[in-house]
C-alpha cells in the first residue's frame, strides 16, 4: 500500500489561496499517485520473497530520498528543513518505521489485495485517536461511521475464524502504527513544513533501518534485483510528490475517493502476477470501511478540520 509513514502529509492550511483548486488536474495526480503506490507495493511483495523485511525497508527508505532530495532543493533548500521539534520527529519516525515494517512483512505472507484493503481502515483509528490524544471533538455522526468501519475491518479480518491469518493482526497493527503517525504529522504540521516532515522521517528510516542491515543481510542483490529495489524508493518517492501536490490544488472531499482505486489496482496486479483472488468477505468489508472513511471526509471537510490525506497509506498507505 502506500507508505505507511511517508505517503500522506499534511497539506498547506490554505492551499487554494497558493495556487486555486484545480479539480480535474487533481484528480489525475491523485489516480496517477495511487498506481504508482500500488505498483510499489507489488514490488514490494516481490522483494520480501527473497530478501528480509528490514532490508527491504533500508533499500526503499535510501533511494526514496533522492526524489525527496530533490523536492527540498527545488522548495527553497535547507532553509525548509529547520524545526525546533526534533523529539517529536523522531517519535514520528519509531511509530512511523514500525508501521513500515509490519506492511511490508504482510505483504510478505498475505495477498496483495488484502492488505490494501486493510489499510483503509487507517482513517478511522485517526478519527478515533484524535480525541484522546489531539483533544479533537467528534460528533455521533462521526463516531457511528467510525463504529461501523471498524465492523467491516472485522469482517475482512474475521478474528477467531480459521481464515483468520496472523498476516491479517500484523497488517492491522501496521495500520494503527500509520493512523499514530498522521496524529503526529498532523501535530508536526502546525510547525513544520510538509518538507521537513517528509526528509526527516525518510532520513531516519535510512539510517535505522542501515544500523540493522549487519544482522539481517543475507547476500547481495543482483543486477535485476538492484534495479527493482531502486525503483521500489524512486516510485515511492515520486508517487509521495504526486499525492502532495493533488492534495495542494484539490480539496480533499474531491479526491479522497480516488485513492481507493488502489483496491482494483491491487486486485489486478494480485491476480496477473500471483493468481490472487480477494474472497466475497474482502470486498464486503472493504466496502464498508471505505464508505465510511469516505463519510468522515466528508464531515470533517463540512467542519473546516485542517486538510490531511487520511485515505490510507501512504504511506505508506502505505
Amino acid at each position: 500500500m502506500r507508505p505507511p509513514p511517508a505517503a500522506p502529509v499534511p497539506a498547506s492550511p490554505a492551499p487554494a489561496a497558493l495556487s486555486g483548486d484545480q479539480p480535474g488536474r487533481g484528480i489525475l495526480l491523485m489516480l496517477a499517485a495511487v498506481a504508482c503506490f500500488v505498483v510499489m507495493d507489488a514490488l514490494i511483495k516481490w522483494l520480501s520473497q527473497t530478501f528480509p523485511t528490514m532490508q527491504v525497508v533500508f533499500f526503499r527508505s535510501l533511494f526514496a530520498l533522492v526524489p525527496i532530495v530533490i523536492m527540498v532543493v527545488h522548495q527553497g533548500g535547507i532553509q525548509r528543513l529547520k524545526t525546533k521539534r526534533p523529539g517529536m520527529h523522531a517519535l514520528r519516525c519509531i511509530v512511523g518505521l514500525g508501521s513500515m515494517i509490519c506492511f511490508f512483512h504482510a505483504f510478505r505472507v498475505m495477498p496483495l489485495a488484502d492488505v490494501i484493503a486493510i489499510g483503509f481502515a487507517a482513517p478511522l483509528f485517526v478519527t478515533a485517536l484524535s480525541v484522546p490524544l489531539l483533544r479533537e471533538k467528534v460528533g455521533i455522526r462521526r463516531w457511528t461511521a467510525v463504529v461501523v468501519g471498524f465492523v467491516g475491518v472485522l469482517v475482512m479480518v474475521r478474528p477467531g475464524l480459521d481464515l483468520f491469518e496472523v498476516g491479517a493482526g500484523i497488517a492491522l497493527l501496521g495500520t494503527v502504527g500509520y493512523s499514530l503517525a498522521m496524529i503526529l504529522m498532523r501535530n508536526l504540521g502546525k510547525t513544520d513544513t510538509t518538507t521537513a516532515i517528509t526528509f526527516y522521517f525518510t532520513m531516519c528510516s535510512t539510517i535505522v533501518a542501515g544500523l540493522a542491515m549487519p544482522f539481517v543481510w543475507i547476500e547481495p542483490p543482483g543486477m535485476t534485483e538492484w534495479l527493482l529495489l531502486a525503483l521500489v524508493g524512486l516510485i515511492g518517492g515520486v508517487a509521495q510528490l504526486l499525492m502532495t501536490q493533488a492534495f495542494r490544488i484539490t480539496p480533499v472531499a474531491v479526491i479522497a475517493p480516488f485513492d481507493y482505486t488502489a483496491m482494483l489496482w491491487g486486485t489486478a496486479i494480485g491476480y496477473a502476477v500471483w493468481g490472487e483472488i480477494p474472497d466475497t468477505l474482502l470486498w464486503v468489508g472493504a466496502a464498508i470501511v471505505a464508505g465510511s472513511g469516505l463519510y468522515i471526509v466528508h464531515r470533517e471537510t463540512r467542519l473546516r478540520v485542517p486538510r490531511l490525506n487520511i485515505g490510507t497509506r501512504s504511506t505508506g498507505r502505505r
